[in-house]
């Protein structure tokens, strides 16, 4: 039976994180397919960041975060995705406390976010946890049930812990951004978690690639209004960004047709 490329390259980081290195004719009898697939697929996880080629094989890129990411949705528009979180982190000055919430999205973020020694962190989110606890700032967790498919922090000692921070500025993925139904996540638990850190929070910023633009899920975070600044890729529905920005959202779209750079205001924390 012939394997999905996404569940190969799922194979693929999984070798990577037990092993610390693959063989590239190993790995293709596993899976019955040519080497040169196995190589392809490689090839594509190193430009999205997951993995560095070596001599026959490959190693972990990030090893702290790399067991983190292990399912189809952090391959999904993974390119996307790390161009939000770098462009975001560009955008983020003068905080020195941040929320930062759950998902692919964000964990990019975090990749690229700056250091410094006066900054402190606040996520539920083991992944940005990990990826930034070794770095010259502090990281808070929230605590409280550790959510298996996300690795996320919920319930109500992650909600009490939230309440004992102020942020300046909050940084949240979302499951869907509309201008008829505003911020909403797959479920209640992460969207109460996501809903206490933005009544304390200062800003709002939302990374989120095209394919939720437009998007709806069941549970409501915040209306639409609430969003200072969106980022989000050049896939997104034109007609739907407009709407948002009518709404008075400051919207920055990354990797524009044209090629242009996106000249898009900081977010200044006062």
């Amino acid at each position: 039976m012939a394997v999905m490329a996404v569940d190969r390259r799922h194979r693929i980081l999984e070798r990577v994180a037990a092993e610390q290195t693959i063989h590239i004719a190993e790995l293709a009898r596993e899976l019955s397919v040519s080497e040169m697939t196995i190589r392809r697929d490689i090839g594509r996880l190193e430009r999205d960041g997951f993995l560095r080629r070596t001599y026959g094989g490959a190693t972990a890129h990030i090893t702290k975060h790399l067991e983190l990411a292990f399912n189809a949705r952090a391959l999904a528009n993974a390119p996307n995705k790390r161009l939000i979180g770098m462009r975001a982190a560009e955008l983020i000055h003068g905080a020195s406390t941040i929320f930062i919430g759950i998902g692919t999205t964000v964990e990019q973020f975090a990749l690229f976010m700056p250091s410094a020694e006066d900054l402190t962190v606040v996520t539920g989110s083991l992944a940005v946890a990990s990826l930034l606890g070794s770095r010259r700032l502090h990281v808070v967790v929230l605590g409280g049930t550790v959510r298996e498919d996300e690795l996320s922090c919920v319930g109500p000692i992650a909600a009490s812990s939230v309440r004992r921070y102020r942020a300046d500025v909050a940084v949240l993925g979302a499951a869907g951004v509309s201008a008829a139904f505003g911020l909403t996540e797959l479920d209640d638990e992460t969207a109460e978690i996501h809903r206490s850190i933005i009544e304390q929070s200062g800003r709002l910023m939302v990374l989120a690639d095209g394919s939720k633009l437009g998007a709806d899920a069941s549970a409501t975070v915040a209306p639409i209004g609430s969003v200072d600044l969106l980022v989000t890729d050049a896939s997104a529905e034109v007609a739907e960004v407009d709407m948002i920005r009518a709404a008075g959202v400051e919207v920055a779209v990354v990797d524009p047709p044209d090629g242009r750079p996106v000249r898009t205001r900081r977010l200044e924390v006062s």
